[in-house]
């Protein structure tokens, strides 16, 4: 499993920590929280028979989550021994995404952190030394790359008084405008779009969801045909909502991790998958949400 749902749909029948374990959703908020697994249920059988737990994107969790699923796992195993006696592989690096703590500030999200947890002194360190990618590839740019990348990582990168750091040559072209952004990545698109292998070995990303579409209405807008229209149907879930929540107001709204109201598509348009709602079914699944060429993360279009 996963702590997000875009890393858990990169691997085979991956499914996000909160729905394998039933985490609660506002589980920062709870003073003691637990997962919602009866020992008797199919889950809490699996949970009982399974002999490693491996959750990736650890660094992503609050350390709440992993209390409650030590919790969890001790009543359904019927074992005081830590997690059980199940072994829990933690995969991560803190140097990346933290916990994000809604309205929270920097120590805010440091608090919640593994870290923080009781739990952190009964882990044990293991850490991954050698860049297979850049063993197995012939480029040695992609090497000094991956060095720098780890320098301002560990903070030995150099940075002016305001902690900024400058972008030279061996890591990024700087580009002027977004128009030039998308020739570079997308050089001749209109006689490649359709090659799926060219397609895969590139993409734009964004830090933020205004940015993304920006960008994808360009992209969409240099290929050739007249877009289709589809736009999502919001409506509210408690009937009293609906005098506060117009669907208007409802159409208008673009949360993270979802596709916006209005879609516009063309034949030949990159669609990836962004949510899968039944991943042991991933194989026959049909429904697709189109992103494009340009997203807040890097994920190969199908």
């Amino acid at each position: 499993m996963a702590s997000s749902g875009i890393a858990a749909t990169l691997m085979e029948g991956g499914r996000t920590a909160h729905s394998a374990f039933k985490l609660p959703i506002d589980i920062g908020k709870q003073e003691t929280p637990s997962c919602t697994i009866k020992r008797n249920s199919g889950r809490g059988q699996v949970l009982k028979a399974c002999k490693l737990i491996v959750w990736d994107e650890c660094t992503m969790a609050h350390h709440k989550s992993i209390e409650a699923l030590n919790v969890t796992l001790k009543d359904i195993r019927r074992n005081d021994k830590l997690m059980g006696g199940t072994v829990l592989l933690l995969c991560g690096d803190f140097r990346q995404t933290l916990p994000v703590v809604p309205k929270g500030t920097p120590a805010d999200e440091i608090k919640a952190c593994l870290k923080t947890s009781l739990l952190w002194n009964y882990t044990r360190t293991v850490t991954l030394s050698q860049n297979m990618r850049v063993s197995l590839g012939a480029d040695n740019n992609v090497g000094n790359f991956s060095d720098i990348l780890l320098e301002i990582g560990d903070g030995r990168f150099p940075q002016n008084v305001n902690g900024e750091i400058k972008l030279i040559n061996e890591l990024c072209n700087v580009v002027q405008s977004a128009d030039d952004l998308i020739n570079a990545v997308y050089p001749n698109i209109l006689t490649n779009y359709r090659d799926l292998t060219w397609l895969t070995e590139r993409a734009i990303l964004a830090t933020k969801n205004e940015n993304v579409e920006g960008i994808n209405t360009k992209i969409l807008s240099m290929l050739p045909d007249e877009p289709f229209v589809y736009e999502s149907v919001d409506t509210n879930v408690e009937e009293a909502d609906a005098v506060h929540f117009t669907d208007e107001v409802l159409n208008t709204l673009n949360p993270p991790g979802m596709p916006p109201h209005r879609l516009l598509l063309k034949v030949g348009t990159p669609i990836i998958l962004l949510r899968n709602m039944d991943p042991p079914s991933y194989v026959m699944a049909q429904d697709c949400v189109w992103k494009g060429c340009c997203d807040t993360l890097s994920k190969q279009p199908s």
